[in-house]
């Protein structure tokens, strides 16, 4: 008898322990439900009503594409080189073909040309692009045998920091540009699609001025610059001078004359004062007659 009971208490002690862990399935299942149920759904979350930064942000409030670290292609050194050189020499014509010559040489150009002829002297200048590669070059073949070198300034200018700078700002534009192209697509009003139409045209006109300016730098970093003036005196000593002395002569005599019509001229621009000197000497004459009456 006591077997039978101790029996039929384990069935009973085991039904009621299946009974229970069939209720804890039971909640855990209800309690996912809830979990789900409480979840937004994607289509209940909605979209701001204005157009602003928040557009262009994740949802913490930071925009991914503009301040995450970005991998940049690595710049190379923006070195702009630039000169002045003059030099004299003692047939323009003559040295402007060997200059000719060596920017030939050299594959340079010639951007812009200027001649001036004076009474002292000759000037032609030559504003001189050439090849960043071959700008030394260039500067030694002017330095030997064109003719004697008055002076000389070289400088070079570091603009790699400037460069790298705008290269940034330029990308992150774009990326705020496509960004706004792609907002135009999913306007809804005609006040969102003219707000995003301006930013868009505010962006693609700083991104054209960054452009250039990088298009610049380049073209300057690519060709160097040389301003070259080549000087011929014409008034030389007794020595080296190729004017005879009837030539100087007569220049002598021209400038002598010259200058006595010049007295002449200031003279007679002093009338008003001739006229002026008798009423002086007629009044003195009186106030001296005068005063010797009353003595």
């Amino acid at each position: 008898m006591k077997k039978i009971i101790f029996l039929l208490s384990g069935l009973i002690l085991i039904n009621c322990s299946k009974s229970g862990g069939d209720k804890h399935e039971v909640k855990a299942d209800m309690m996912e439900v809830l979990i789900e149920n409480k979840a937004p759904s994607a289509e209940a979350v909605s979209p701001p009503h204005f157009i602003s930064e928040k557009l262009l942000t994740d949802d913490n409030g930071t925009n991914k594409d503009l301040y995450t670290q970005k991998k940049t292609d690595t710049i190379s050194k923006k070195i702009i080189k630039n000169g002045d050189m003059k030099i004299q020499v003692g047939d323009i014509k003559k040295t402007q073909n060997q200059v000719n010559e060596i920017i030939k040489k050299n594959n340079a150009y010639i951007q812009k040309e200027e001649f001036q002829n004076t009474d002292m002297d000759d000037n032609l200048t030559l504003i001189i692009r050439v090849p960043h590669k071959n700008f030394d070059a260039l500067i030694n073949s002017f330095s030997d045998g064109v003719g004697s070198v008055l002076s000389k300034n070289i400088s070079s200018n570091d603009v790699t920091e400037e460069y790298t700078d705008v290269a940034i700002k330029l990308a992150n534009k774009r990326i705020y540009l496509e960004k706004y192209r792609d907002m135009l697509k999913s306007a809804s009003t005609t006040k969102d699609m003219l707000e995003i139409q301006e930013k868009i045209r505010e962006l693609e006109d700083e991104i054209d001025v960054a452009e250039g300016r990088l298009r610049f730098i380049d073209d300057r970093v690519n060709y160097s610059t040389l301003n070259l003036n080549l000087y011929k005196e014409k008034v030389r000593s007794s020595a080296t001078s190729k004017i005879g002395f009837g030539s100087r002569f007569i220049d002598s005599l021209t400038e002598g004359w010259n200058s006595f019509v010049s007295f002449l001229l200031g003279m007679v621009s002093l009338w008003p004062l001739f006229l002026l000197i008798p009423v002086i000497i007629v009044l003195w004459r009186k106030w001296k007659s005068k005063k010797k009456d009353q003595n």
